[in-house]
Parts: structure tokens; C-alpha cells; sequence
């Protein structure tokens, strides 16, 4: 590594796999040119002819920024895929059936004392 260059890392997974790429780039580089880097060095992320679709899915070390964002030494650049569903919704869901599960087993244990009781 040169005196006028730093070490990045740009992280990518996909539901099956994850890859961490470790490139060199110019002090001034930005996002952008750390995911070309990584990308010459096979990191394989989708519609890469359309960069303006990452910007917002991006981010250093979990902190959302934009690809002319600036690096410095040691940063992790990560690329975020979108959300296959709302976890906000999922969760909602997630209540409403063990709220149903629980009145059925409340039913259920009375129907039961009930019987015993006969």
C-alpha cells in the first residue's frame, strides 16, 4: 500500500452467501470507487450500469450514506439489498396470530376444566 492510498472494505451478502472484499484505493476516494474496486475483484452485486440505485442502499459501518460519500482507512463499506418484506409488517402479523393462538388455548383449557368438572 502506497503512502496516497488507504485499505477499505466493501461487504455484500445475498440470502445464500456473503463476501468481504479488502481493496486499495486513493486517499480521496469515495463509496463509488471502492464498490468498482471490489467489483473488479469479483464482488458480484446486481445492476452495477445503474448506480443510482444504490445510492441510499449503502452504507459505513451501518451508517446510511450516499456513494460520493468520502473514506477514510479501515471503513466498511456495505451494500444493502431491499427489504423482501416490512419488518414492521411481519411483526404485526406475527402478533395478531399469537394473540389468536392464546385465546384458543385459553378456550381450550376452560373447555377442558369444564369437562372435568362434570
Amino acid at each position: 500500500m502506497s503512502a496516497n492510498t488507504i485499505q477499505v472494505e466493501v461487504a455484500y451478502a445475498n440470502p445464500d452467501q456473503q463476501w468481504l472484499v479488502t481493496v486499495a484505493v486513493p486517499e480521496n476516494a469515495t463509496v463509488s470507487d471502492a464498490i468498482a474496486a471490489a467489483h473488479l475483484q469479483g464482488l458480484p452485486v446486481q445492476k452495477w450500469s445503474e448506480w443510482s440505485e444504490l445510492n441510499g442502499n449503502v452504507g459505513i459501518f451501518a451508517r446510511p450514506c450516499q456513494l460520493s460519500d468520502g473514506l477514510k482507512q479501515g471503513d466498511r463499506v456495505e451494500i444493502y439489498r431491499p427489504l423482501v418484506a416490512d419488518p414492521m409488517a411481519q411483526r404485526r402479523n406475527r402478533a395478531v396470530v399469537a394473540k389468536k393462538l392464546a385465546v384458543k388455548n385459553a378456550a381450550l383449557k376452560n373447555a377442558a376444566a369444564n369437562k372435568a368438572s362434570l
